[in-house]
């Protein structure tokens, strides 16, 4: 007999996907099946585990939507066949998100389950655009309604009357469709027309945008603006102001749309950094990481750890690979035996601390070349055992540099970047239509499968602008004739935004 699974209804929180609750994040990563409807961010899904089943259930009218019926379906026959689900549900799912319906299908079957509260956009709403619901100057209450009640019902459990005469804020949910009615039934019933209201879109995504007018007009302002679902509409003082208190939208980078050219995971490690800024990442992978750890030079080099002084990453990348082939070999960070460790950059230390180790020597500029020079003058490596652990398309000025001061070097090569072919016409189109702010680069590999994918040209068309993560990534887009419109001071992601913002 097969053990019957569990099902967790898992709130998805606002949009933003760093938003989800910790125990919602960590569901997700033991899920053996999600189930997540068209509000849940996608980007959740990067806590997945890999051999996860993901359905998307969107309800929408027309064709590729599923009903209700269907995903209660789906919920029983997954967790009878003894899985761990998640459901995952845009908001609170106890706030306008049917649950009902789908506890009840659940209770049937007798699967158990557990509901995990998110954050809902209705609450969301007043820290991402400064419009606070509630203000003891001028409103000590707030009501949540939805703006689209159950197909088919007769009789609206909307009191009107009651809305119309409440003395605090009204949100309603999932109501711009019906935007014109509602405004007309709370002035017919008496609510001034010249009662402030706003709507809010896309809350907590860098597309989010505010209209602001009067009860009588919000729904002609927003007709004009073409604000489309999913959006908030806000009545009464509270929509009066806001400005102020908007620190979202006044980040110098959002509503930025902004490429990203690393590869995959590197590019969504990137987005995060974008997103929390205000910006708006659009991914566009150019090459992917090929590990060389099989190879009879890195394997002898791994039989000689104990001979060599110091041992030095040049990359993150460089990093993982080692530590993944390690794991392979059933061997772990003891093969460092009295090495000491040196890396060049912040997020190549940051790789290392992951596997719990501190790097002895990182470099206060993170190029080859000033790492050389700088770990000369740290320590003296004349006659010193040195292993280099980089990309096979690296330079070779770092271990020439050593090599002069008098020490030994092992330059062993343990990954290599290989072009990936990405369509481009979307993106091009995107960049003529100048909807594309930057394009960044964070390495010369970066800008390789860049061209190799996307005519060079495209980048003179519009009003795309090119940022660079330091001079070797410049001079490489210089020899494909892009103009570098800033480069970063601090050779990391977070120095290249830095350099973005600046411009601004």
């Amino acid at each position: 007999m097969v053990k019957k699974g569990f099902v967790y209804l898992v709130g998805a929180g606002p949009g933003r996907a760093d938003l989800i609750t910790v125990r919602g994040a960590e569901l997700l990563k033991n899920a053996d099946c999600i189930i997540y409807d068209k509000l849940a961010n996608p980007a959740l899904l990067k806590h997945a585990r890999a051999d996860a089943e993901i359905i998307h259930t969107p309800k929408r009218i027309g064709k590729g939507s599923t009903t209700q019926e269907e995903i209660n379906k789906l919920l029983v026959e997954k967790a009878s066949a003894g899985r761990i689900v998640v459901r995952l549900k845009g908001g609170d799912p106890c706030i306008f998100g049917r649950i009902s319906e789908e506890l009840e299908a659940l209770n049937e079957a007798g699967i158990n389950y557990e509901i995990v509260p998110g954050v809902t956009a209705g609450v969301a709403v007043s820290s991402y655009s400064g419009i606070m619901l509630t203000d003891r100057l001028y409103s000590s209450q707030v009501m949540f309604i939805t703006g689209h009640e159950a197909e088919g019902k007769k009789d609206s459990h909307t009191d009107w009357n009651v809305l119309a005469k409440f003395r605090g804020t009204l949100v309603f949910y999932m109501g711009m469709g019906s935007l014109s009615d509602i405004s007309e039934k709370l002035i017919e019933n008496g609510l001034p027309d010249t009662t402030p209201a706003a709507v809010v879109s896309d809350v907590t995504f860098p597309t989010q945008r505010i209209i602001e007018s009067t009860l009588a007009n919000i729904h002609m302002e927003c007709s004009r603006e073409n604000i489309e679902p999913p959006a908030l509409i806000i009545i009464g003082e509270a929509a009066r102001n806001h400005a102020n208190f908007n620190w979202f939208m006044k980040q110098p980078l959002f509503g930025k749309n902004i490429v990203i050219t690393r590869d995959e995971p590197g590019n969504a490690e990137f987005a995060d950094k974008i997103t929390a800024r205000g910006g708006n990442p659009v991914l566009f992978a150019t090459f992917y990481i090929k590990p060389l750890t099989e190879t009879n030079e890195f394997l002898q080099a791994l039989t000689k750890f104990s001979g060599y002084d110091w041992i030095i990453f040049t990359s993150r990348n460089g990093v993982a690979v080692f530590f993944d082939a390690l794991e392979k070999l059933h061997k772990d960070a003891r093969v460092f035996a009295s090495a000491k460790i040196a890396c060049i950059g912040k997020q190549t230390e940051a790789k290392l601390n992951e596997f719990g180790i501190k790097a002895d020597f990182v470099p206060s500029i993170f190029t080859g070349k000033e790492f050389g020079k700088q770990l000369i003058n740290f320590t003296n490596v004349k006659g010193r055992k040195l292993l280099l652990l980089r990309s096979e398309i690296a330079s070779d000025e770092l271990a020439e540099i050593l090599k002069l001061a008098g020490a030994e070097v092992d330059d062993v090569t343990s990954y290599t970047a290989v072009t990936q072919k990405t369509e481009s016409a979307p993106l091009e189109e995107k960049i003529r239509n100048n909807l594309i702010d930057w394009v960044t680069f964070a390495s010369p590999s970066a800008v390789q499968g860049f061209f190799e994918s996307v005519n060079k040209e495209i980048i003179h068309s519009g009003k795309v602008k090119i940022a660079s993560i330091g001079p070797v990534t410049s001079k490489e887009l210089a020899r494909f004739g892009a103009n570098v419109n800033v480069t970063a001071d601090e050779h990391t992601l977070d120095g290249l935004l830095d350099a973005i913002e600046r411009s601004y």
